[in-house]
C-alpha cells in the first residue's frame, strides 16, 4: 500500500515485486479489494487518480497541462483532455507527447519537468504555455537557454514565440495573462515596480498609470482592506494614477480593462 500511494496510486506489478512484495501478498490484496488490477501488470489503489491511471494502463507518463498539477505549475484552465507521452504511439483519446529528453519523475508516472514545459509549448495557447513556464522558471527548475535548446527547427516557431512572452517577472499566472493582455495592445508596460512609500506594484504603464491585479485573498479580512486603501492612496499622492482588476477581469473581460485602461491613457502619456 505505501509503495503505490508514494506512485500516485499506481505502480507496474514489478515495482512491487522489486519493492519486496511477493506475489502471494499482492493476490491477497486484490481478493480483499484493497487494490485492484486494472489491467494485466499494472495494479492501483481504489481511490487513485484517474489520470494516472489512464496514463499507465496505456503504458505511459503524464505530461503538459496533465503534469502542471503534479508539478505545482501555475495552470490557468483545467486541461479539456488527458496530455500523455507514449513511446508506443498507439491509443487514442489524449495527447501523444512522444520525444523525451530528460529523465522522467523519479516515482510518479510524469515525464520530466523539462520536457513537460517543452510540450506545453509545442501544444497549449501561448498564455497558457507561458504561465507554466514562467512558474518554472521562477522557482529555479529550469532555465530558458535549456528550453530554447529543444525548440529549434521550423516546426518550434509558435512554441519559440511563446517562450518569448516569458519574463520570469510576475507572481501569479493572471498577472502573466495581464503583462501579455497590456503588452498586446501595445503598451508600455513595466513590471513590479517598486515606488517610494509604497512598495511593488503589479504594473506602471505609460510611466504613470499603476495596474493592480487582486486576487482571490484579496480583502481577506479588514485589516487587509485598510493596508490595501491606505496603499491605494499613497499611490495616488506620489503622483499616478490607479486602476485595479481582479481574476475575472484580466480572464473574462479583457476587452471592458483594455477600453478602460485607453480611457486613462488617452489624456496624458509620460515615458
Amino acid at each position: 500500500m505505501a509503495v503505490l500511494r508514494r506512485a500516485g496510486g499506481v505502480a507496474r506489478t514489478q515495482t512491487l515485486r522489486d519493492s519486496g512484495v511477493s506475489k502471494r501478498q499482492i493476490a491477497g490484496f486484490v481478493a480483499r479489494g484493497q487494490i485492484v488490477r486494472l489491467r494485466s501488470g499494472v495494479l492501483a489503489l481504489p481511490d487513485a487518480p484517474a489520470d494516472i491511471r489512464t496514463a499507465l494502463v496505456n503504458n505511459g507518463l503524464l505530461t503538459c497541462a496533465s503534469a502542471a498539477h503534479y508539478y505545482q505549475l501555475w495552470c490557468l484552465t483545467p486541461p479539456s483532455r488527458l496530455h500523455l507521452s507514449c513511446l508506443h504511439g498507439r491509443g487514442s483519446g489524449y495527447a501523444n507527447h512522444r520525444e523525451r529528453t530528460v529523465p522522467v519523475h523519479p516515482y510518479l508516472p510524469l515525464v520530466g519537468v523539462v520536457d513537460v514545459l517543452v510540450h506545453a509549448l509545442q501544444c497549449l495557447p501561448p498564455v497558457e504555455a507561458a504561465a507554466m513556464v514562467e512558474c518554472s522558471l521562477r522557482r529555479g527548475d529550469t532555465v530558458r537557454h535549456f528550453l530554447q535548446e529543444r525548440l529549434q527547427g521550423d516546426r518550434n516557431g509558435r512554441a519559440r514565440a511563446a517562450l518569448d512572452l516569458v519574463t520570469g517577472c510576475a507572481d501569479s499566472a493572471i498577472e502573466v495573462v495581464a503583462r501579455v493582455l497590456f503588452r498586446g495592445a501595445g503598451f508600455h508596460v513595466e513590471t513590479q515596480v517598486p515606488i517610494d512609500g509604497v512598495g511593488r506594484v503589479d504594473f506602471l504603464l505609460e510611466g504613470f498609470l499603476v495596474v493592480e491585479i487582486d486576487g482571490a485573498a484579496f480583502h481577506s479580512d479588514r485589516r487587509a482592506l485598510r493596508r490595501d486603501l491606505i496603499r491605494n492612496n499613497r499611490t495616488i499622492l506620489g503622483g499616478y494614477l490607479v486602476l485595479r482588476y481582479s481574476y475575472e477581469d484580466i480572464m473574462f473581460h479583457q476587452e471592458d480593462v483594455l477600453a478602460e485602461v485607453r480611457a486613462v491613457l488617452s489624456g496624458r502619456v509620460v515615458r
